[in-house]
């Protein structure tokens, strides 16, 4: 049985004002958490998993919904909902990414003349 247009639509409207906000503070809390004293360490830092974990209990939680939808024969609003959930995929995706980049920082800058050895300041030039 196919659901209605009408209720679909407005079932997917009020879950997408529940959803946008939450997934605003999201964002929000996750970017204002990386001011805090705990990232400002010197040095190579472990993996910080929180922004993965929170981005991507977020999805599956859109992804919940958006299955009920599919259950219940409103197939416009799942749609909607796996954009959604879509979207805070791409969100732990690069958050994972920002966070393994700086956990392991790449090699320095090597000197072109010697491989793999890395370049040390000039010695000022002193006048005579």
């Amino acid at each position: 049985m196919r659901g209605d247009g009408f209720e679909g639509g407005c079932i997917s409207l009020i879950a997408l004002l529940i959803e946008v906000p939450v997934g605003i503070l999201l964002g929000l809390l996750m970017s204002l958490r990386a001011w805090g004293p705990a990232h400002e360490q010197a040095g190579a830092r472990a993996m910080d998993w929180v922004p993965v974990l929170w981005f991507g209990g977020f999805a599956v939680g859109v992804l919940v919904v958006a299955a009920a939808f599919l259950c219940s024969a409103h197939p416009c609003a799942a749609a909607v909902q796996l954009l959604l959930a879509a979207l805070a995929l791409l969100c732990a995706v690069s958050a994972w990414h920002q966070g393994h980049e700086r956990a392991h920082p790449g090699p320095g800058v090597t000197c072109a003349t010697r491989t793999g050895v890395p370049c040390a300041p000039s010695a000022p030039v002193t006048g005579r």
